[in-house]
C-alpha cells in the first residue's frame, strides 16, 4: 500500500482530518497530479476557519506550473487569511514569497 493510499484509508474514518487532508493534497503533488492536489487545497482554503498553509503551498504549486497570477491571487488571500487569524508568521512567509515572484508571469497590458 502506499503512502496516499494509507492517507486515504485514514480519511475514509476521518474525512474532515485537516492533517490528513493536507497530507493528501502534498502526496498528490509529490505524483504530479497537479489538479488535483490544488482542487484539494482549494477546498481547504474554503473550510472554517480557512487551513492558512492550503494558501500557500497552492501557490507554491501554482508558481512552480508557471500559473503565477494565479499564485498571486492565492497569495494575497492567504496573507489576509493569516493576518485574521493571528499568524503573523505565515503572512510574513507569503509575503516574502509573493515578493520573490516579481513581475514574473505578470499579463501584459
Amino acid at each position: 500500500m502506499s503512502r496516499r493510499e494509507k492517507i486515504e484509508a485514514m480519511l475514509a474514518e476521518e474525512p474532515q482530518d485537516t492533517f490528513l487532508r493536507y497530507s493528501l493534497a502534498m502526496e498528490l503533488k509529490n505524483e504530479q497530479r497537479y489538479d488535483e492536489s490544488l482542487s484539494r487545497l482549494e477546498q481547504m482554503t474554503h473550510d472554517t476557519p480557512p487551513y492558512v498553509p492550503a494558501f500557500f503551498m497552492a501557490a507554491q504549486t501554482l508558481a512552480d506550473l508557471d500559473r503565477v497570477d494565479e499564485a498571486r491571487t492565492y497569495l494575497r488571500a492567504g496573507i489576509d487569511e493569516a493576518r485574521k487569524q493571528g499568524d503573523h508568521h505565515a503572512a510574513a512567509e507569503m509575503s516574502d514569497f509573493l515578493t520573490s515572484l516579481g513581475d514574473r508571469g505578470e499579463s501584459a497590458l
